[in-house]
């Protein structure tokens, strides 16, 4: 699968939490898209209300709920119990089949249906949500939408290197680097599992203590080792990437990543530990 989406510019809101919630008090917009039915007290939607006015499966908004439960909490999703339960279902849902029997229960106001609407990416009703939504940036000043273009041509540009690269890297440490990128163009965190961030040897060494001179010494095989040891362990050399050299050629190098940290320790201590720096004649480290 493409690491490169080609969708509609709408979908920047559903990888980017901080766009989400610059635009989180935007209610008005759920029904200029579409008649949004709510429950009895004029306040809250089920589930199932909410996969109606989406037009999709219950189970989707289920897994958006799964997904993202404390975006959705901090934005009105409430899990409903006990005797609030009770009196919630006797209020609103006497009449609704099996409603009295729940243990629990759901429940979406406007601000939560809005950002379920920014999270679903296949529903035509939540792109054109998304579409109203993304003209608020209309209102931006010329120096900042200025400067958003220029990140984002930035990292359009960078996209297209990652996307040449398609089959020749690792994918794993590809669609990371993807992330990095889109995050960074986005100016917020990227939402990337922490075990799959690229782990370089020079930064690797460098909190051994090691001096540059030393890292340079030594990185090289440093990494041919560790790669040894990998496939002695896994039968089969770990993934590559192409890396950029200060003197702006690129070398293809190993996918490293937080995931192979243990193999690094490994590697560290066979290696260099009891070593380092007297037997290898590199001087004191740092």
């Amino acid at each position: 699968m493409s690491i490169l989406p080609h969708e509609s510019s709408e979908l920047v809101l559903t990888e980017s939490r901080t766009m989400r919630a610059q635009t989180a008090d935007r209610v008005d917009v759920l029904d200029k898209v579409k008649a949004l039915a709510l429950l009895p007290d004029g306040v809250h939607a089920t589930a199932d209300g909410v996969a109606s006015y989406y037009e999709v499966h219950d189970d989707v908004i289920k897994k958006v709920v799964q997904r993202h439960r404390d975006e959705l909490t901090e934005n009105g999703l409430r899990v409903l119990r006990g005797d609030e339960l009770r009196e919630f279902v006797r209020d609103n849902l006497s009449s609704t089949n099996g409603a009295s029997k729940v243990r629990s229960l759901l429940v979406f106001n406007r601000r939560t249906i809005l950002n379920v609407g920014q999270l679903l990416a296949e529903s035509i009703v939540a792109k054109r949500v998304r579409t109203y939504l993304l003209e608020v940036e209309e209102k931006a000043t010329p120096q900042q939408r200025s400067e958003a273009v220029e990140a984002l041509e930035l990292a359009e540009a960078r996209m297209r290197v990652l996307k040449v690269a398609e089959g020749i890297v690792d994918s794993a440490w590809l669609e990371t680097k993807a992330r990095l990128v889109a995050a960074k163009a986005l100016g917020e965190e990227p939402e990337v599992d922490p075990l799959d961030v690229p782990l370089y040897v020079p930064d690797f060494l460098k909190g051994k203590g090691l001096k540059r001179r030393e890292i340079e010494s030594v990185q090289s095989w440093f990494g041919r080792r560790a790669a040894a040891l990998y496939e002695a362990e896994h039968g089969e050399k770990p993934g590559r990437r192409q890396s950029d050299l200060p003197n702006g050629s690129v070398r293809e190098t190993y996918a490293w990543t937080e995931r192979h940290r243990p193999v690094f320790d490994e590697t560290w201590d066979r290696y260099y530990a009891a070593q380092f720096p007297t037997q290898l004649g590199l001087g004191e480290a740092s």
